[in-house]
């Protein structure tokens, strides 16, 4: 299948062929940008608009074979000479189809455009080398707006995150990996199967590596281990029944496992987002106060979430409250034919909570992995 890339390529490369041709005076309809996954991107530029003290010019997104809904659309960066001054030479802000972020807990700080950490590493390295190349040590100032960002906002999740009048700019490789579901699920049963060939008998499944270091620090575990199920939990445990497994063990972040606790077994954002009402929900039922309902069902993510169970002094039971429910779903997808234990986990916050045999399984794993079992 055919990659693309991000909104974050199309920006950075937007934005060094305007630098360039703003510095140099001449015409670039192609340049080209190494993306933080080290394949190169080779973009096509296209409504170049030249003036003397600013040009703007766009990179047309292009998701590959990905399901995408902003393939298509104009990712534009204006240059312009800056009369103040910055500590790298630019001066990046957003346009008129980028979103503004509102709400707390994001990767992007309040106030601030919806263009994330890498991307905007990416725009400045860009930008930065044709600086270099110029030999130009004033300030440039780089807006990166969207055409039909404003519209395309609403076919996202970018408005309940509380990030208005846009789309992010997004990615953290700068690619888009495409994979149909059917390949994932294929993946999936192969890692499964590798591991029921080399004597695993308890087999454990992480949605991906989010929480790598914790597990590490923690429970002296790699995660990077264990088998990907990604969205697919429900198709997961389906498997390991299959496969003759007589355990398994997932452990993941709350943001994803949360979703569980109210019997979704796919959780990709497109079959629903009810991770702060599943979390009020085990909070109110162990006191948390109209106050903090309110608070959380305004919340963008579930560690601020977390953060109220906390400061009400509620914490452990409503994760207790939540990991019973989990549990109780994923024993009835495996129809009492594979025992399944769980952990759940924070980046801020550290382990929230673990079912019984949880270390137990754990243990299991770890030392399969190492030849004594």
């Amino acid at each position: 299948m055919r990659y693309g890339f991000t909104t974050g390529s199309c920006a950075a490369a937007a934005a060094k062929a305007a630098t360039f041709m703003l510095l140099t005076g001449m015409e670039k309809n192609k340049i080209e940008i190494e993306t933080p996954k080290g394949i190169l991107f080779p973009a096509e530029i296209v409504d170049i608009c030249r003036e003397e003290k600013r040009v703007r010019c766009a990179v047309i997104k292009d998701g590959g074979d990905d399901p995408d809904v902003t393939t298509g659309a104009h990712v534009v960066a204006e240059v312009s000479y800056w009369e103040e001054t910055a500590e790298d030479g630019i001066f990046l802000c957003g346009g008129k189809g980028v979103g503004m972020v509102t709400k707390p807990g994001l990767s992007v700080a309040v106030g601030k455009p919806a263009i994330n950490p890498v991307p905007e590493q990416m725009i400045r390295k860009e930008v930065g080398e044709v600086l270099n190349l110029c030999d130009y040590s004033g300030t440039l100032r780089v807006e990166i707006s969207v055409t039909e960002g404003e519209e395309l906002a609403q076919k996202t999740f970018n408005p309940r995150l509380g990030i208005t009048g846009g789309i992010s700019i997004l990615g953290t490789t700068g690619i888009v990996e495409p994979m149909s579901e059917k390949a994932l699920l294929d993946t999936i049963y192969v890692e499964l199967k590798q591991k029921k060939a080399l004597g695993y008998d308890i087999v454990a499944v992480s949605p991906g590596n989010y929480g790598l270091d914790f597990m590490k620090e923690t429970f002296d575990y790699d995660l990077d281990k264990s088998v990907k199920c990604s969205n697919f939990i429900g198709d997961t445990i389906d498997m390991a029944v299959k496969l003759g497994f007589s355990g398994m063990l997932l452990t993941g972040h709350i943001g994803k496992l949360i979703k569980v606790s109210g019997g979704m077994m796919n959780t990709h954002s497109k079959e629903g987002d009810c991770r702060m009402e599943l979390m009020c929900a085990w909070g109110i039922k162990n006191g948390l106060s109209l106050a903090g309902a309110k608070a959380m069902l305004k919340s963008v993510t579930t560690e601020e979430g977390v953060r109220i169970l906390q400061e009400e002094g509620i914490l452990s039971p409503a994760m207790e409250e939540m990991m019973e429910n989990i549990l109780f779903y994923l024993r009835r997808r495996s129809t009492d034919q594979l025992a399944v234990e769980c952990m759940v986990y924070a980046t801020e916050y550290g382990l929230l909570a673990k079912s019984p045999s949880a270390e137990e399984f754990l243990n299991r794993c770890r030392e399969c992995g190492e030849g004594r079992l």
